[in-house]
């Protein structure tokens, strides 16, 4: 059976120097993916109503209206010996956002506007039952996921990429600088392209492992959102408190588009998902 990882692993052997492959091997999470179809389990679904709690209100951003609800994702159903975080056993996790586009606003959401996008955890045994959209709200069209397990990497900006060493003592971004594959891509950029050529074909809607970053680190970005700023001393420290809890990418086929064909990414410290307070998750767009 092949594994999980021996297809990154293959590449990674292929392109990179033995020591640089070795090491940056040994960082591969899985991460669930979420298809349109595949072999893989039902997991949840895009679009269509959310299925909420009667005391749970529809989620709004205060002053800009009611959120768009995106995706429900089963806890239960995903494969749980592959997981990289630790979701609960069971319930929903519900993930809405405010689309500025379908909704004709001009107000964008930016990463600091922290009520502009929210998830949800409904538990197992709940009542609960579908909630129609709220006014002005046009859902998106419904459409079952299915899990499919893949390698993840940390790439662009990673902080693992300056912490981790190769057998010789360079750090993996240090020995990325003598590295450079076809299409000119040097030094860290690197990593970033092989795991693209290993999942070229998108949408990159996921579950867990490292995320698939468009412009760099989210979890620097976030945690510099969360100290003010790219030049605290305590950065690096804040970034490695975050993990990535889901990504969700531009879908032509869900009628869901991300600023330039981008990247929605949610990330949580890793005491607040293991307490279970997904309402502390920050969600951040990346874009060409």
């Amino acid at each position: 059976m092949t594994s999980w990882r021996d297809r990154l692993s293959a590449l990674a052997d292929e392109w990179l120097p033995p020591e640089v492959a070795a090491a940056w091997a040994g960082l591969f999470r899985p991460g669930i993916r979420l298809v349109s179809e595949g072999p893989g389990p039902r997991v949840g679904r895009l679009g269509g109503a959310p299925v909420l709690p009667e005391d749970v209100p529809w989620p709004e951003w205060p002053g800009r209206g009611p959120l768009d609800f995106l995706a429900a994702v089963d806890c239960a159903a995903l494969p749980r010996e592959f997981l990289s975080i630790p979701l609960p056993e069971a319930g929903t996790l519900l993930f809405f956002s405010f689309d500025a586009d379908r909704r004709e606003s001009d107000d964008t959401p930016m990463l600091e506007d922290a009520e502009a996008s929210r998830v949800v955890f409904v538990p197992a045994g709940v009542p609960a039952a579908e909630r129609a959209a709220p006014d002005g709200v046009d859902p998106y069209p419904a459409r079952d996921l299915f899990g499919e397990v893949v390698a993840t990497a940390p790439e662009q900006e990673h902080i693992l990429l300056d912490q981790t060493e190769t057998a010789s003592g360079e750090t993996l971004a240090e020995a990325a600088e003598m590295v450079e594959l076809p299409g000119e891509y040097v030094g860290a950029e690197v990593f970033g392209q092989l795991v693209w050529q290993l999942h070229e074909k998108g949408p990159h809607h996921q579950i867990g492992g490292f995320a698939a970053p468009v412009q760099g680190a989210v979890e620097i970005e976030v945690a510099a959102n969360v100290l003010g700023g790219h030049q605290d001393p305590g950065l690096v420290e804040e970034a490695a408190r975050w993990v990535l809890l889901a990504q969700l990418d531009s879908d032509d086929d869900a009628g869901m588009i991300w600023g330039d064909a981008g990247m929605l990414y949610w990330v949580i410290r890793a005491e607040d998902l293991e307490a279970g307070r997904f309402d502390r998750a920050r969600c951040t767009l990346q874009c060409g």
